[in-house]
């Protein structure tokens, strides 16, 4: 499942509170929001307005286009971690996406079953062989 604006926000306000080596509790002051609310915000619970978030950026002084694009590209890579999760998944019951009990996913080490040659649809016409004449010098030589 994707993460939510709200979750990489409070990601994003918890990593730069704990680099600045701040406590809940002051930041909670400087911001005049409840500690209980900033831990819940913090944890991804909350939902905060951008009056709420400026407030906290300004207590924790850092800017906050630079904490939305750190929890921009935290979001970006946690879709690009699914989709790479989604993509080794078999997508189907075609052949080649069926996996058999026990074997690795190591391509060397699949079973392969042999493969019959495949007769083209419309023959080839092959030459037919032709006799070769003899000359008679070659008959006098043969005979010798």
């Amino acid at each position: 499942m994707a993460v939510l604006m709200r979750e990489a926000i409070g990601g994003s306000l918890r990593r730069a509170r704990t680099a600045r080596r701040r406590t809940l509790r002051d930041v909670s002051r400087r911001a005049r929001v409840s500690l209980g609310y900033l831990s819940e915000v913090e944890r991804g619970r909350k939902e905060l307005s951008s009056e709420l978030l400026a407030a906290i950026c300004e207590a924790l002084d850092i800017a906050l286009h630079d904490l939305l694009t750190e929890a921009a590209e935290a979001m970006a890579a946690d879709a690009l971690a699914a989709d790479a999760v989604r993509l080794r998944r078999p997508i189907g019951l075609r052949h080649m996406d069926l996996r058999i009990a026990g074997v690795s996913d190591d391509p060397s080490t699949l079973p392969v079953a042999p493969v019959a040659p495949v007769s083209p649809r419309h023959p080839v016409p092959q030459p037919s062989p032709q006799p070769v004449a003899l000359r008679a010098a070659d008959a006098v030589c043969a005979a010798a």
